[in-house]
């Protein structure tokens, strides 16, 4: 038995091959995909070539990249994190024949999975299958953003996702899929009022018809907009925290700029270039902020405990279930099949091709 696999064998070259798909042993089972998301940011950087993994190594012991070998020179033969199978065989009691789960395997017409050393996020069966390329991490990521905003007021105390935003004015700067679903997820835990920031007029119509309030940061100074509208009391004007979700530098400073003073950026973007025009010593500095990164590789620490990554996956479904309708038309912009994938992604990655969410089907 033999899997096809999605492989990136250099810049701009993307391939399938075929792969071994393994012997069934104790302790394992075998999905069969039946959808796979494709991540427009971390994909695209393997097939662009600007990811710094590719470049210098990771030490993952001091947490610091240094000059060496590429920590995942190519062929990267892992690629995207957002798969939903239906497992065909078990050797298991943990997961049974027929389950449909979420995982994260890269993008692959199959997998043989060690049931305790990776994660199978069942799905509920009033839950449409193709939205569960969210649940295992894309969702994650998006919770994990409210959880850095509840833990910067509450501490260690954080009973929900809500006590970072709820009765609270947000801003979003972003409206792809990580800045959609973190809005989502601020709505729907109860802020008092969420803007979304784009200056894409597509993603800016794609925020507006899932009901959401959005503006464009080149038509006028947002800052001066928001401050005026969001008074909190004399000199204490702006958004109670921003989820900063596009990685470009001009985001991150306008993110800066849209705080009230003492407020914090959570930021769940990566810049591959870098962020070179962000101003440190404007607002940054003149009104005591502050900037917390919320990658998916660590909750808040103090929370590791009880907010792990089966809450977080639960926080998803969650909000699938209530917003499922909405999130399967507005963000899923194509459906390919699995064989298309080299030319997808190429075109993604030279921008011959917009898409908001590709979804591979085998």
């Amino acid at each position: 038995m033999r899997d096809r696999v999605v492989v990136v064998s250099g810049p701009g070259r993307v391939e399938i091959v075929e792969q071994d798909a393994g012997e069934l042993r104790e302790g394992t089972f075998r999905v069969e995909t039946l959808h796979s998301g494709v991540s427009a940011g971390t994909e695209l950087s393997y097939v662009k070539g600007t990811n710094p993994y590719l470049h210098v190594s990771w030490n993952a012991g001091l947490q610091v990249f240094q000059p060496g070998a590429a920590s995942t020179p190519y062929p990267v033969t892992r690629l995207g994190y957002m798969q939903v199978g239906r497992v065909v065989e078990s050797a298991t009691p943990a997961v049974a024949v027929g389950a449909v789960g979420a995982m994260t395997y890269g993008h692959r017409t199959g997998y043989l999975a060690d049931a305790v050393a990776e994660r199978f996020v069942a799905l509920p069966d009033d839950l449409d299958p193709l939205l569960g390329v969210y649940a295992a991490h894309m969702g994650p990521i998006c919770a994990n953003g409210l959880l850095h905003a509840a833990a910067d007021l509450r501490g260690t105390d954080v009973r929900s996702l809500g006590d970072g935003v709820r009765g609270r004015r947000v801003a979003v700067v972003g409206s792809g899929v990580v800045a959609l679903l973190t809005t989502l997820f601020a709505r729907h835990h109860g802020a008092a009022s969420v803007v979304v920031l784009d200056p894409t007029p597509r993603r800016r119509e794609v925020a507006e018809a899932l009901g959401l309030e959005t503006l464009d940061p080149q038509e006028a100074d947002p800052a001066v907009m928001l401050k005026t509208r969001w008074a909190h009391h004399a000199g204490d004007r702006g958004a109670d925290v921003v989820f900063q979700c596009r990685g470009q530098d001009w985001a991150l400073q306008l993110a800066l700029r849209l705080l009230r003073p003492q407020g914090t950026v959570i930021d769940l973007a990566f810049y591959q270039g870098g962020a070179e025009r962000v101003r440190l010593g404007e607002e940054f500095h003149h009104n005591g902020l502050a900037l917390r990164c919320a990658q998916i590789g660590r909750v808040p620490r103090g929370l590791a405990p009880t907010w792990d990554r089966e809450r977080l996956s639960a926080e998803t479904i969650d909000l699938l279930r209530c917003h499922g309708n909405l999130i399967g038309t507005h963000l899923v912009s194509a459906v390919v099949p699995f064989d298309e994938a080299p030319a997808l992604l190429t075109d993604l990655a030279q921008r011959r091709r917009q898409e908001l969410q590709v979804v591979l089907t085998p």
